[in-house]
């Protein structure tokens, strides 16, 4: 009878916790700058949701380590459903791998909530570089060892598309990490760093004044920001797909009631005509998932990228 009182007791709490959720502010924590490509996704999405929610939701940037220590401070949170994290590549998969010392892990540390965009690396180059398409820039980085190309740090999706690439490519290239994004885009414009496998935020300005040349797209689908470059596959480099991609994740712990609230609202958000066509603008692709598919991203993107990684011998050196 205990028992049977108790399981009636915890359904009634779960149940009037849904009912009840949100009743105070939510806070999200984006583990990079604000203002940097990855905030002004999340940040669209997230004020799409706080009119349903009926509750402001605070934005709170910690830009250090890469992300990780942001997912860090996400694990050390109270899993209510008051405090969840953007998830990203960096510090849900590739610092898994790269580091051991991480200090959480991100398959069995939080419950995935959703999906909620995928801005795929685009091939760009300086225009004083004498390509114009990826075929003859996979020559000329055959022909010329060590062509530096740049990323915003090393575990990013702009230096593992690259080490990809080189990998695919049969080349070798020279992976230059800035930590500094206005500093990576005046060498990329400037030449010093004639190459880069860049989100499109990044190199947009380059591209519309003609100092850059975008040479292909690694997805499976154009952006319709950029619709006259070819995909990888179509430009004759098969396989060659990376995309830097976010979710949001809860401590885990957290009750499922509020996951599924948020999933809703999330999934609303990404379906909004307005939301996806400011995504467009960002090179940013809407997606959507529960949150069972997301957990199982997180592992098929844990093991594809170990893999690459492996192969490469990559470091966070």
């Amino acid at each position: 009878m205990r028992r049977l009182l108790g399981a009636v007791l915890l359904a009634f709490c779960a149940s009037a916790f849904a009912q009840d959720y949100p009743s105070k502010p939510i806070n999200v924590i984006v583990p990079f700058s604000s203002g940097s490509a990855s905030d002004v996704i999340a940040r669209i999405v997230l004020q799409r949701m706080e009119a349903p929610l009926g509750q402001r939701i605070v934005v709170n940037n910690i830009p250090a380590a890469g992300g990780v220590a942001g997912t860090l401070t996400a694990r050390k949170a109270t899993p209510d459903g008051y405090t969840i994290v953007m998830g990203a590549a960096g510090p849900t998969v590739i610092n898994k791998i790269l580091n051991p010392a991480l200090g959480y892990d991100p398959e069995k540390d939080f419950a995935p909530i959703s999906l909620y965009a995928s801005m795929p690396n685009i091939v760009t180059v300086n225009a004083k570089l004498p390509v114009k398409t990826l075929a003859e820039f996979i020559d000329y980085v055959k022909k010329n060892p060590k062509v530096p190309y740049g990323s915003v740090g090393n575990g990013s999706s702009q230096h593992l598309a690259g080490e990809l690439f080189a990998q695919l490519a049969g080349a070798q290239m020279q992976h230059v990490p800035y930590r500094v994004t206005t500093q990576l885009q005046a060498d990329f414009l400037g030449g010093t760093v004639p190459a880069g496998f860049q989100l499109l935020p990044n190199v947009i300005g380059g591209l519309k004044s003609g100092q850059l040349l975008a040479l292909a797209i690694t997805s499976t689908r154009r952006l319709p920001a950029l619709p006259d470059v070819p995909t990888a596959a179509e430009a004759g480099l098969k396989g060659f797909e990376s995309a830097a991609w976010f979710g949001f994740l809860a401590p885990r712990g957290t009750p499922r009631a509020p996951i599924d609230r948020l999933n809703r609202e999330i999934a609303a958000a990404v379906a909004d005509p307005v939301v996806r066509t400011r995504f467009t603008d960002f090179g940013a692709e809407p997606i959507a998932s529960t949150p069972e598919e997301f957990g199982r991203y997180i592992s098929s993107e844990v093991a594809r990228w170990r893999e690459i990684i492996t192969r490469g011998g990559v470091t966070l050196d």
